[in-house]
């Protein structure tokens, strides 16, 4: 069995070689093997030459490099990776250093011991460390969480969470055509609709950084995402 790794990465090359040497050292329970792709959302940075640096210093690891001509949002990023995915298994890794990759194991325990499809791993559950950060920031993601968890009738406490392991036949299956961060609401409402599907969520650590540090979700993608959670699960349910 193979865990794929999808990295969507936009000017991310203060980070992308440590990550990638995060991901690549982690070692998947049940003899599960992982591939990694890397996609470069046309950054303007050095993110590209780290990367090809990262491939370079460790031949023995499976690395994919694709780059988008255009920079078109993690949503669109997301996309190009799922296409090329080979295996049983997607996780979403950002390219930033704010999740661990150590932990793919906790989001992959429950789909191999035949529980889960979909598995979430939450912010604001469970005992792992969490940086302190923005009072609103959490406020705004515990809101959003709610609207969706209205409108889907499931009740996740992390919507906007960074890590989120799906079977590959599930996630390669669903038609997603949101570019930007909106990826998270519309994933969300799509997967609440599918039948039987059996979403499970378990508790993550999260070393969140500060705008300073390179984050770059702001207010006007908190606002995309509430047009999306109400697009994707009442106009456009197709």
């Amino acid at each position: 069995m193979i865990l794929s790794v999808i990295i969507p990465a936009f000017n991310e090359g203060g980070t992308i070689y440590r990550l990638l040497e995060r991901v690549s050292a982690v070692k998947l329970i049940e003899d599960v093997s992982m591939e990694i792709i890397v996609v470069d959302d046309c950054s303007a940075d050095n993110t590209a030459t780290e990367t090809q640096r990262f491939v370079k210093d460790y031949p023995q690891t499976s690395v994919s490099c694709l780059k988008h001509k255009k920079n078109s949002g993690k949503g669109a990023a997301l996309r190009t990776g799922i296409q090329v995915a080979t295996g049983d298994f997607i996780v979403v890794q950002d390219a930033d250093l704010e999740y661990d990759p150590r932990e793919y194991n906790l989001l992959l325990q429950p789909v191999l011991e035949g529980f889960a499809d979909v598995v979430y791993g939450s912010r604001f559950v469970g005992s792992k460390p969490h940086r302190v950060l923005f009072f609103f920031h959490s406020v705004g993601n515990r809101f959003l969480t709610w609207l969706s968890n209205l409108l889907t009738n499931i009740n996740i406490t992390d919507m906007e969470t960074g890590y989120k392991l799906f079977k590959s036949g599930i996630l390669k299956n669903i038609r997603l055509v949101e570019n930007g961060f909106g990826f998270e609401a519309e994933i969300t409402a799509r997967i609440s609709r599918i039948p039987g599907i059996r979403i499970y969520e378990i508790g993550i650590s999260y070393y969140g950084r500060t705008y300073n540090e390179g984050k770059k979700v702001n207010w006007k993608d908190g606002f995309r995402a509430i047009y999306c959670i109400i697009k994707y699960n009442i106009f456009s349910r197709k």
